[in-house]
């Protein structure tokens, strides 16, 4: 893309992505304090296409779990021989079905716990992870030990437009983190717009930053040689030199890594175990919702007295600390589901070694749905100015405002709601607008993917 065009779609990408995650905060004030999920919001805005988009999440969380294993058990026989060179002359130290049953039992535990709160330690562990590689790829900038290797650098011009898209959907995804926005919103303490709204942009603008600052420097370090894993491209340690680009992590006899790009390598694998329950969560939650779907008449979801109200909530306070979710989950079926997607998830992983085609067209179809296209229809749909809903939460936000002095009210209170209405449709524009970028986005890239499985 070059350094100006590549900087331009990261940052295009977070601010989308934030928007989508807004959107969602939006829609969880329409339910009640701690029944937040995308089942729940589909119930009052799309009812009969709820299991269809609780189903697309499941599929695109289970097929990003099992990348995740995939990636395990390719990265670490490189990662014992990186550490001893002799390790290949034990068989079962080389072998991914070994590595990827033994971190099965690390990630087991941490798969079913009920709170995404549960995982905040493992969570700190995998941000270090990705504080080791972003550390490494800049001490490979500064020292400057890649520049006989360095490519030519494009600071304004692009490469094309097949480079182009084929880059896209990578950056527009790296974002991607919509399936657990509701249950972060369900057990937060301080839900409060300031509050969720500054963790949105805290979250998002600290890896658009991270995001630029790698791109520009891995960039500026290898050029166009630059390989999709930058991590594999250190080859010797005594030289401190770089290698020619590699297509995958994965290292021969003859190229010996080094400490540093086999420790990078192991943060991968540390990042990606503690990522594993982080999808197993929001998976579950949708195949619960599936199972629990009914078709609803008409009637039903429209009726006025079917809008939820958030002064009482719909789950006692033991509930909702428990499950996180929109509706208590029994114990039992907690398991059992929880069982099932662990179960599958590491046969697929044991006998696949590549899902990249099928993981292509998953995320581009369930990644966009979660983080766009639901996102602005459902606050387009939930917030319209006829809908029982909107309705209902604007007279309980008009009765707060009333609370307060009358002749303020009468001096103030006409602009304000004025001003207010005003957002509110710019918003639903703005939302309608996302929607129909994500249904763009989708196209574009179930077509880039078609072109480069024909294309090899």
């Amino acid at each position: 893309m070059g350094i100006l065009l590549g900087t331009f779609v990261i940052i295009w990408a977070g601010v989308t992505a934030a928007f989508g995650l807004y959107l969602q905060a939006r829609c969880a004030r329409y339910l009640d304090r701690g029944s937040a999920s995308f089942s729940a919001v589909s119930k009052i805005t799309y009812p009969n296409a709820a299991v269809v988009f609780d189903a697309a999440i499941a599929l695109k969380c289970f097929g990003v779990g099992i990348s995740y294993l995939i990636i395990i058990g390719d990265l670490m026989p490189g990662v014992v021989r990186g550490f001893n060179e002799r390790a290949g002359d034990i068989d079962f130290l080389v072998d991914r079905h070994f590595w990827i049953t033994a971190f099965m039992l690390i990630v087991i535990p941490l798969s079913f716990l009920r709170r995404l709160d549960s995982l905040k330690y493992t969570s700190v562990i995998a941000l270090i992870s990705i504080g080791y590689l972003v550390i490494l790829v800049l001490a490979h900038f500064i020292n400057g030990d890649t520049m006989q290797d360095r490519g030519r650098i494009r600071v304004v011009g692009w490469g094309g437009i097949i480079p182009t898209l084929s880059s896209f959907p990578v950056i527009v995804f790296a974002y991607t983190c919509h399936q657990n926005m509701f249950a972060i919103l369900n057990e937060i303490n301080n839900n409060s717009h300031f509050r969720t709204t500054s963790v949105v942009v805290a979250s998002n603008g600290s890896a658009c930053s991270i995001y630029i600052l790698v791109a520009i420097t891995g960039y500026l370090s290898f050029g166009n040689n630059v390989a999709d894993n930058i991590v594999g491209m250190c080859k010797s340690e005594a030289s401190s030199a770089c290698s020619a680009p590699k297509s995958n992590l994965r290292t021969t006899g003859a190229d010996a890594p080094s400490i540093a790009s086999t420790i990078g390598k192991t943060a991968i694998v540390i990042l990606v175990m503690f990522s594993y329950p982080l999808q197993v969560h929001p998976c579950r939650a949708s195949v619960d919702a599936v199972l629990k779907w009914r078709p609803t008449r008409l009637t039903q979801s429209t009726s006025p007295n079917s809008s939820p109200t958030r002064a009482i909530p719909l789950l006692n306070s033991n509930q909702a600390a428990s499950s996180g979710g929109s509706e208590y989950m029994g114990e039992t079926k907690f398991a059992a589901i929880t069982t099932i997607i662990i179960i599958l998830s590491y046969i697929v992983a044991m006998t696949v070694t590549s899902l990249s085609t099928v993981l292509a067209y998953v995320g581009s179809t369930g990644s966009t749905a979660i983080s766009f296209i639901l996102p602005g229809l459902f606050y387009y749909k939930i917030s319209a100015p006829d809908s029982p809903h909107h309705q209902r939460l604007m007279k309980e936000d008009d009765s707060e405002c009333g609370e307060g002095d009358g002749e303020d009210e009468g001096l103030l209170g006409g602009s304000g709601f004025k001003s207010s209405d005003w957002r509110r449709k710019i918003l639903r524009k703005l939302s309608l607008a996302l929607a129909f970028y994500g249904l763009a986005v989708m196209i574009a890239c179930l077509i880039t993917n078609t072109f480069f499985i024909v294309s090899h």
